[in-house]
């Protein structure tokens, strides 16, 4: 066995792979591209789901690749064992629908054991099967693994509720004694342990799972495929005989730049583990577009990121330091990910301002700890609440209690914290399942052609009828995908509802199918209205993003878009809100471009050509080897395989309608262009409702008030900013109009609140106002009752036809008389016997009750 690099295992295991058939797929970005399932890319098979469901085919049925992960189930062991992480690579090969049990054992034994590769000894290197996957167990001592060293557990079968599923092998590397004496008693009962290290699985995707029945009637897929993870940090570990992952090339630098500003030299410290794991994690997912925030991945970071500044307080670092050690992370990591290095000051940026914000948050969660303590003690609830609110690990609460002589019950915070998880799980029903895959869609792969980037109208053949819908042999309508939205239309006068793409690409139009069969000559009628105001969306979408770069900067990534008929969205990542002036700017400039007119050209060509030109790629999404790229003046490139307008100036218009956060430094921009810019007025008409309103309110008070005008449309994000600042003008008089008034009213209730006081002494006394605020209505009655002081005082205030009454008494009458007026007028209240309130919507009851009292 010989001394490797990480990068020299990267190379190897690509290499080895790539010599048995396998395309090398880049790694996809951390942050899942539509896949609601995933918070984060957290194993090397979840950017490739969609070719193991059949959704859609590869264009090689053999894979390799190197993925960068993270998962945070085992945070709590990071730093604990020589082999947790939260940020992590693994190494993976992939069949889908090609070789299956044989093949995969076989490359896993030569690329481990071979003195051209990995060269491990044999003697150290042990096997787990599925009990009754003899088939895996065989083929292993067929190679010459010896039987004591294959090992049967019953948990070596891979399923994440309905989907492709199937037993597994997994491969561990003996350490030897000194890091436990005990033997393979480990891997069978599944103890915890630093001596045996699981460095490989090799899963056999040959059943789709079906919970509702046992395991052992599951029917066999269509397509086996084949589905393992190898971890890079592991193979490292072994490969450059360290203690540790940690003390390995994919660590041990950040750990060395620690002990430089720390001053604290590294000895095998959880400390330094920790904050050296959670950089990586916290540099790889900002890169990749995450932010920190108080929702989902953003909330994952954030916790990241305070856990690291908790173990860097035992360290000695009292300030900022987690940014300090971004560009070592990049040093480390740029060859192999070279797109770190384009990242690196917002990465930082982004850090510092979160670190110096939990560094002054700090100082808040000390004066609840203390001002929680209750006789010595922190009780559960107040130790979670610190945990969950102001961001404490439980650690940092029980470092701060034993300092101070506190008990802290960390059974009541373990049972707060299993609660959360419950939530959260619970909250997440839907994992990263895959769906069941189609055995009729995957095994139909007749070609077919899109003609629509050309042709509206096609005559053409029906080449299979589905369930559903129909393939024909070319067609004009465009398929879901890319953020576009299907086209309809007409085949044969017939609806066209919507249109899917199949495993194979070709397009499945979703009609009634009863018409149709194989070999009917059918004409195929797009609706050119709809494809025409799509296009225009589409193409605006494209101005969009490049706009939004030249004005927030270029780490900002597409996130997600929708582009239809009526409107345009698009998701960027941004590390904080976008103000108005930042979103005139890219307003202004998508409509500067449209007024430039300028070509739109799709250059069809090699992907390899297509990236020196510098166009922009979705991350994370999967391209052929021949990609369309979309041209507007050099200005904006971008591979996108949707539809477009041919100049600009077919766009027409532009307007941003509304930039809101989604969540997790995401943020959406919703657009409309073309002819639905007209549309602007209804865009405006929750905010007109508003305004008119309090318009309304002004005039009903004081007509002679002046309003001023609303202010002119012009169609642009402008107008929004301009209602809402008018709806606003228009509140604030209303509050002055109504506070005037009041003002007014009971300034001369009390001018005349002598006269109140009648004359035979009647020990009830009712005073009658109109629109006063129900706020106001309290305090007055406390001032007239002092200032008349009568036995009973009773206040009644009509507004908007209705009326509510509050009732004072020294002589404890006031629920009695409040019991009277319901009763009369069929209102409703109570209260105590010297203050009760009412009211009634009965205001004809109420006048007639009042006769001869005011």
């Amino acid at each position: 066995m010989k001394y490797m690099t990480s990068q020299e295992i990267r190379d190897t295991w690509l290499k080895f792979f790539e010599s048995k058939g396998h395309s090398i797929e880049p790694s996809a970005s951390l942050i899942p591209v539509d896949d609601p399932t995933l918070l984060w890319i957290n194993a090397g098979v979840a950017p490739l789901k969609k070719y193991f469901d059949g959704t859609v085919t590869p264009k090689s049925k053999r894979i390799t690749n190197i993925q960068k992960s993270i998962r945070t189930n085992d945070i709590d062991n990071v730093g604990k064992t020589a082999r947790h992480h939260t940020f992590f690579e693994m190494m993976g090969n992939f069949s889908i629908g090609d070789y299956f049990k044989t093949e995969a054992i076989q490359f896993g034994f030569e690329l481990l054991t071979s003195p051209k590769y990995f060269n491990m000894p044999l003697d150290k290197l042990y096997m787990t099967y599925y009990p009754s996957d003899l088939d895996a167990k065989n083929e292993w001592l067929k190679l010459g693994v010896s039987e004591d060293h294959l090992i049967p557990v019953e948990g070596n079968f891979w399923e994440i509720g309905a989907g492709p599923s199937g037993p597994d092998t997994e491969i561990f590397f003996d350490r030897g004694e000194k890091f436990d004496k005990r033997g393979i008693e480990l891997i069978k009962e599944d103890i915890e342990n630093d001596r045996y290290i699981e460095i490989w699985n090799i899963v056999f995707s040959q059943y789709n799972a079906d919970p509702t029945i046992p395991r052992s009637e599951y029917k066999e897929l269509p397509n086996k495929n084949i589905d393992t993870g190898a971890g890079l940090e592991r193979f490292a570990c072994i490969l450059q005989n360290t203690n540790t992952n940690f003390e390995t090339d994919l660590h041990y630098p950040i750990i060395q730049k620690i002990e430089i500003l720390s001053g604290v030299k590294y000895e095998g410290q959880m400390a330094f583990k920790v904050i050296s794991d959670h950089i990586k994690t916290l540099t790889f997912a900002i890169s990749d577009g995450a932010n920190l925030s108080n929702e989902g991945r953003g909330y994952v970071l954030r916790r990241i990121l305070r856990r690291a500044i908790k173990y860097g307080k035992n360290l000695g670092f009292n300030e900022p330091f987690l940014h300090l050690l971004v560009d070592t992370v990049i040093k480390m990591m740029q060859s192999f990910y070279p797109q770190l290095i384009s990242t690196t000051s917002i990465v930082k940026k982004i850090i510092l301002k979160e670190e110096e914000k939990f560094f002054s948050t700090i100082l808040d969660g000390e004066k609840h700890l203390l001002n929680s303590i209750k006789d010595g003690n922190l009780n559960g609830k107040e130790a979670f609440k610190l945990y969950d609110t102001y961001g404490f690990p439980i650690e940092l609460t029980l470092e701060y209690a034993q300092e101070h002589n506190i008990k802290v019950d960390i059974e009541g915070f373990n049972e707060e914290l299993e609660q959360q998880k419950q939530r959260s799980r619970q909250s997440r029903k839907v994992n990263a399942t895959m769906k069941s895959q189609d055995e009729a869609y995957l095994q139909f792969d007749e070609p077919s052609t899109f003609v629509g980037y050309d042709e509206l109208q096609k005559e053409s053949k029906v080449i299979k009828v589905f369930d559903n819908g129909i393939v024909l042999s070319e067609t004009p309508f465009y398929a879901n995908s890319g953020g576009q939205v299907s086209d309809t239309g007409l085949i044969n006068g017939l609806p066209v509802k919507d249109v899917i793409k199949l495993p194979h690409g070709q397009h499945l139009h979703i009609i009634e199918t009863d018409s149709f069969e194989i070999g009917d000559e059918v004409l195929a009628i797009v609706d050119e209205n709809r494809r025409l105001d799509t296009m225009k969306h589409h193409t605006a979408a494209h101005l969009l993003h490049q706009a939004i770069k030249d004005v927030i900067g270029s780490h900002s990534h597409q996130q997600g878009s929708y582009n239809g008929p009526n409107k345009l969205t698009f998701d960027i990542n941004h590390y904080e809100s976008l103000t108005s002036n930042e979103i005139l700017k890219i307003e202004k400039i998508v409509k500067e471009k449209i007024a430039d007119k300028l070509p739109v050209v799709t250059h069809v060509l090699p992907i390899d050509e297509a990236k020196k030109l510098g166009a922009n790629m979705l991350f994370g999404e999967k391209y052929g080897d021949i990609v369309r790229v979309v041209d507007i003046d050099s200005w904006s490139l971008e591979f996108c395989g949707g539809t477009h307008v041919k100049n600009t100036e077919l766009i027409n218009n532009f307007m941003v309608t509304s930039v809101e956060s989604i969540g997790s430094g995401i943020f959406r921009f919703e657009c409309i262009a073309g002819d639905i810019i007209n549309q602007v007025d209804n865009l405006l008409i929750n905010l007109n409702e508003m305004i008119d309103q309090h318009i309304n309110k002004i005039k009903n008070i004081d007509s002679s008030i002046k309003i001023n005008n609303k202010p002119e449309i012009i169609g642009s994000f402008q107008d929004i900013l301009n209602y809402r600042q008018y709806l606003e003008y228009a509140s604030n008089l209303a509050k002055q109009t109504e506070k005037a008034n009041e003002d007014l009213i009971i300034s001369n209730i009390l001018k005349d609140a002598d006269s109140f006081i009648p004359e035979n002494l009647y020990p009830e006394t009712y005073i009658y106002t109109t629109n006063l605020n129900p706020s106001s209505l309290k305090p007055l009655i406390d001032v007239l009752y002092d200032k008349i002081k009568v036995d009973t005082l009773i206040l009644i205030n009509e507004s908007s036809d209705k009326a509510s009454y509050l009732v004072k008494s020294g002589k404890n009458e006031a629920r009695n008389v409040i019991s009277r007026i319901n009763e009369m007028t069929q209102g409703k209240g109570g209260g105590r016997p010297d203050f009760a309130q009412g009211g009634t919507s009965n205001l004809n009851l109420l006048k007639t009750y009042l006769k001869g009292k005011i």
